[in-house]
């Protein structure tokens, strides 16, 4: 027990705080672009045919894998001179930010929605190229034995950001006006430039074997005459920005099954989410009762749910964490039928979310820190985005029959179902268990040095 203890030292590290007020900064644009900007539009008398195609302005977030070999290899105008190549590239996301954030509350989306509109994407992009730095610069900035608590950390700060951007403005809004909602976000940026500004440049990543595949690509470039000069530049360039990640990636044993873990291993969580609020309203609860029970006390369960998997990380290592967790996130689908069995209930209501978003957040924690384990430093970023958009598209496509399911079952059968759901994730982490462990994940980060 003394050592379970002793493994929360991690938290207090410069390094992990860091990532925490980074994370704030990652998760407080994502709702100002989503429900927030809905419930703007919504009280200036926007139709629903445009709120709903204003979901559109999301696209950056599953594209973001498209730029991010240019966030890995583009220096930044005096800004990486003098900051670094991670700093340099989170400071201009950060600043864009503030200058897109506080241009959306300028406009006025009932005289001039376009408008409103163009700020709201220009915030996706600067938000989907910033998440594309802090990732890569939390993977590089942290050791191998921190990266759980990162993950832990990450996703407390998103959290927190998230509810700023959420429940925050909303209530300064409904006190002071939309501009006056944004301009405070605007200034919450403020957090991020902080954290960055204040922590270290990670060393620059690289490694014997990306240097050789490099080096080679450019030999058998400089070899042949047509390709030589400005096009063998601008093809050794591609090569090792966009080709090479991708080759790296698939230098892991059974880097496949990697790709279909990464997209099964929250399958049934997914399922069971998509419908948990259709869910709610079915059996009663009024939308006061889903708001604070759901949301406000379900951030809090998630944030200790993180906070435990990061712990469970750094004590007994990445795969077995991922299977606690993902044993456990399964069997919290079978609390939603025990919820079902029960029927309009606020305090079943209570136990449902709390165990649903602990074992949520336990799972997201150690996922992100095995997500991190798979990157190569020098293509973080670009593996990464890859990586993440790979889980955010396959959920989504996965989760999108979960209406139907619903449709044709009790929801006893259904939240039953998705437990089952949860099963070939969990067959495929045993398989590479056995077979082929990341070496970031082969030993508890307590017996390595």
């Amino acid at each position: 027990m003394r050592d379970w203890f002793a493994s929360l030292a991690v938290y207090r590290h410069p390094r992990v705080i860091a990532v925490l007020f980074l994370g704030f900064a990652s998760g407080l644009p994502l709702l100002l672009t989503l429900s927030t900007l809905s419930t703007w539009l919504a009280t200036e008398g926007v139709s629903k045919t445009a709120i709903g195609l204003f979901a559109l302005v999301g696209l950056p977030y599953s594209l973001k894998f498209l730029w991010a070999p240019l966030v890995d290899r583009l220096p930044v105008p005096v800004l990486t001179r003098r900051l670094g190549r991670r700093r340099g590239w989170a400071l201009l996301t950060q600043g864009g930010l503030i200058v897109s954030i506080l241009g959306m509350g300028t406009s006025d989306p009932a005289v001039a929605p376009l408008a409103t509109a163009g700020w709201a994407l220009a915030v996706a992009f600067f938000s989907a190229s910033q998440d594309i730095v802090i990732d890569a610069f939390r993977v590089e900035l942290l050791e191998e034995r921190q990266q759980g608590a990162g993950a832990a950390a990450i996703v407390f700060g998103y959290r927190v950001g998230m509810l700023a951007a959420g429940m925050g403005a909303l209530y300064i809004a409904s006190a002071h006006g939309w501009f006056a909602a944004y301009a405070v976000m605007a200034a919450l940026m403020g957090v991020g430039v902080a954290a960055v500004l204040l922590t270290p440049e990670p060393r620059p990543g690289g490694g014997r074997e990306a240097d050789a595949r490099e080096a080679e690509a450019k030999a058998w470039l400089a070899a042949r005459p047509r390709l030589r000069g400005r096009a063998a530049v601008v093809l050794a360039w591609l090569y090792g920005a966009v080709v090479s990640p991708f080759l790296d990636f698939a230098r892991h044993r059974g880097w496949l099954l990697i790709v279909l873990f990464v997209l099964l291993y929250k399958f049934g969580d997914a399922v069971a989410g998509a419908m948990a609020n259709p869910f709610y309203i079915e059996l009663g609860f009024a939308l006061e009762e889903i708001a604070w029970v759901s949301k406000f006390f379900g951030m809090g369960a998630t944030l200790i749910g993180a906070f435990v998997g990061g712990v469970l990380v750094n004590r007994i290592g990445i795969l077995r964490a991922l299977l606690i967790c993902g044993v456990l996130q399964a069997a919290s689908n079978l609390v939603f039928a025990v919820q079902a069995a029960v029927g309009h209930d606020i305090a079943m209501l209570a136990v449902t979310v709390a165990v649903e978003n602990v074992s949520g957040g336990m799972g997201t924690a150690a996922f992100v820190a095995y997500l991190s384990s798979l990157c190569n430093v020098a293509y973080t970023a670009t593996q990464y985005a890859l990586l993440s958009s790979l889980m955010g598209a396959g959920r989504a496509m996965l989760a999108s029959g979960s209406g139907w399911l619903a449709d044709h079952m009790d929801w006893i059968g259904f939240f039953v179902a998705t437990t089952f759901l949860a099963v070939p994730g969990l067959v495929l982490l045993l398989l590479m268990m056995k077979w082929f462990p990341p070496r970031a994940a082969v030993a508890p980060a307590a017996q390595r040095p």
